[in-house]
Order: structure tokens, then sequence, then C-alpha cells
């Protein structure tokens, strides 16, 4: 049996980010978290990314989470258990903290550590069936403050409090009603739908996304730690940019634009 892992391909200016663990629904092993920082740095230095893809292996799960059969021995110690949640905490940021947009495609359990990795990106979109969960007050986990500031950002106070309160499950149309995701599709629509959306992000001018995803990332800090600068900065470099003009040339000749984030 090949070892869990995160597959990683580039297409069309889309990085995909696989989780492949499908013998335990897609669960994340530490060697798993440690990978993924690696695998977003990546993405990020490469200048044909657009995009940056999130999946699960196969159609059962996005991803189950932290797999807890690793935490007698990764845990059983203080040393191994700052070591683990710190990977936790790093592969979580490194998604946050990229400059290229990040999608979540969710088919199936999305729970936990999963529910973490997928609140950490920037969209999220889900097929008919998938089902999410915060499980942890029944497994007698903890839950990071880090991790509990990012669902109530996404979603809100009241949301974040049923949802770790509750320890339910959560079918993919109420997810959507309490904005867990951006959009759900049918199944059988749902790679059509999800290959649309992503050509239509990628072909969007780099820089302005960049731009965008900044001001977006100051806004979710408190005032006094705000950046304005570097997002006038990035906005300054947009209007001096090549894809710039590109995109004005463009408008006036009625055709679509050619960005290559210069």
């Amino acid at each position: 049996m090949e070892e869990p892992t995160i597959r990683y391909q580039v297409r069309a200016g889309v990085a995909e980010l696989s989780i492949d663990n499908p013998a335990r629904r897609n669960a994340m092993t530490i060697r798993m978290w440690r990978l993924l920082p690696e695998l977003v740095t990546e993405a990020e230095n490469d200048r044909e990314v657009r995009v940056i893809l999130l999946t699960g292996a196969g159609d059962r799960a996005f991803c189950a989470g932290a797999d807890i059969s690793q935490f007698g021995e990764a845990r059983d110690t203080e040393a191994g258990v700052v070591a683990y949640d710190d990977a936790v905490a790093r592969g979580d940021a490194a998604l946050m903290n990229v400059s290229k947009p990040t999608v979540a495609a969710i088919r199936g359990a999305c729970f936990g550590g999963g529910m973490g990795l997928a609140m950490a990106c920037d969209l999220r979109f889900a097929a008919a069936g998938s089902r999410f969960r915060v499980p942890a007050a029944r497994l007698g986990l903890g839950y990071s403050l880090e991790g509990v500031r990012t669902l109530v950002q996404k979603v809100g106070f009241t949301v974040a409090c049923d949802i770790l309160l509750s320890a339910r499950i959560v079918d993919a149309d109420e997810a959507a009603q309490l904005r867990i995701v951006n959009q759900v599709w049918p199944e059988e629509r749902f790679d059509d739908e999800l290959a649309g959306r992503l050509a239509m992000i990628a072909g969007n001018a780099p820089l302005t996304l960049r731009a965008a995803k900044r001001a977006l990332a100051e806004l979710g800090r408190p005032e006094t730690q705000q950046d304005p600068q570097a997002v006038a900065d990035l906005v300054e470099a947009c209007f001096r940019s090549a894809d710039y003009r590109e995109g004005q040339a463009a408008f006036r000749e009625k055709r679509e634009p050619v960005f290559r984030g210069e």
C-alpha cells in the first residue's frame, strides 16, 4: 500500500494539491502536515501557477481531519504535542498566507482538521452530498485559538458556536446557507463547474488578485495591526504593470485579455 501523501500537479495554470490517504478517508498524517507548506511554497514560486486547488483523493472524503491513530505516538510527550500542533498550524498558515488564490474542492466528508484546511482557503466549493463537522467535542480534543479565529472570521461568531458546541454534521445545502462553502453543485456537474470557475480565476490579472488578497487579509486583522501601505504599494504596482495596459487594450479592442503577471 502506498504511503499517505499530498500529490502535486500543475495543469492549465492550476496547481492541484491532492490529499491522498483514502484508506483513512484522506486523514492528514504528521508527514502530510509538514509536506503541505513545501508544496504551497512551490506553487507560490511557480510563475505558471495562477490558482492553488486543494482536493481529496477519490469521492468519499475531502479530508477526515488529522490521523488520530498517530496521536498516541506523535503526542505522547510535551515536545511531541508542540511539534505536532506546530506542523498543523504551519499547514493552515501556508494556505492562508499565500499570495495566490486558493480553492478547496470538497467531496464527501470534510471533518475536523480537514474543515480547518478548507476554511484556510479563499474559496470553498462542495459537491452535493458533502458533509461538514468539527467533532472535537465528541473526541475530547481541544481546538486551537487560531483554528477558532479562522472559523469565526469565515462564518461568524454565532455559526461558529453552533459548529463547535454541537459537533453536529452539516450537510452541503446547509453549509452553503451558513457560509461554510461558497457554492454547492450537483455531483454530475461538479467537475465541469469547478473547472469553469478555476479557469475564470486563472484568467484574471495576477497582480490584481494579489492586491485584492492582501487587502482582504489586512481587513481581517485588528485596525491597529493593519498595513495599508502594503496594500497601496500592490495597487500602485497594478497600475504600473504591463497587465494593466493589456487590460485596457483588450477592453478597447473588445477581446479577451491575456495577462502575464507583469
